[in-house]
């Protein structure tokens, strides 16, 4: 089977069409692994919940979708991403903030653990170092995990106890070693690359395949502008930051 991993789609709904089209042409996939951050600093969170629930999907809660409906307080976000919390949550139908508190902060499908920042802190921690990764480690069983929240596609691999870190390949073949897996970001890429980024895991061979898949940037920021979210947050699509 074919599993379509999508992490940070961050409200912004012509990269996640894009990627669903990408994923279509390639062969469709069974299910939808969202890895959490529907909602936030884009300009369609309420559309991209309901794009999300036509699939058959899983999903976990990041920060975003928690802070949009006041289960986290937004004191620890940039000024830019509060204001930008604050108007996704007047976005939101009582739907919408029904299936975002349900939301779970971990699951566990066949051998992988799916949380948004990590499986020890779901909701508030980056991965980004091997110290962090190599700690995380004891906190799931499975023999790998996936991770959003950072926004960059990359690998640890646990090599003789200690994880090593790489970036994420176009094809992963998984072995024996745990890994921590992040696929980037769906709606706000942040590795220099504006592409929108995702992956799909076939169990049958074993591998992960990792895609960039372009969109239309511009009408994004367009919508953006629009609705007056941050300047910042429109033009940083375009550089992938």
């Amino acid at each position: 089977m074919r599993y379509a991993i999508l992490a940070d789609i961050h409200g912004n709904l012509a990269a996640f069409k894009a990627v669903l089209q990408d994923i279509e042409e390639r062969g469709g996939a069974e299910e939808l692994w969202c890895l959490g951050d529907i909602v936030g600093y884009g300009p369609d969170p309420s559309e991209c919940i309901a794009l999300l629930r036509q699939y058959n999907h899983l999903c976990v809660a990041g920060n975003h979708d928690w802070a949009a409906i006041g289960k986290v307080a937004i004191s620890d976000f940039n000024p830019d991403a509060a204001e930008a919390c604050r108007w996704t949550a007047r976005q939101l139908s009582p739907e919408d903030v029904r299936y975002l508190d349900n939301l779970p902060l971990t699951l566990s499908r066949d051998d992988f653990t799916i949380a948004h920042g990590s499986p020890r802190e779901p909701i508030w921690e980056y991965v980004l170092s091997t110290q962090s990764a190599t700690a995380n480690l004891q906190f799931f069983e499975t023999r790998f995990c996936l991770i959003g929240h950072s926004h960059l596609p990359v690998v640890f691999e646990n090599a003789s106890g200690r994880c090593v870190l790489m970036e994420l390949p176009a094809e992963l073949r998984l072995g024996e070693n745990r890994m921590i897996i992040n696929p980037g970001g769906v709606g706000q890429p942040r590795d220099g690359d504006p592409r929108a980024a995702y992956a799909i895991y076939d169990d049958g061979i074993a591998t992960i395949y990792h895609y960039r898949i372009p969109y239309d940037i511009e009408a994004t920021q367009e919508r953006m502008v629009k609705h007056g979210l941050p300047s910042f947050l429109a033009t940083r699509l375009s550089y992938g930051w």
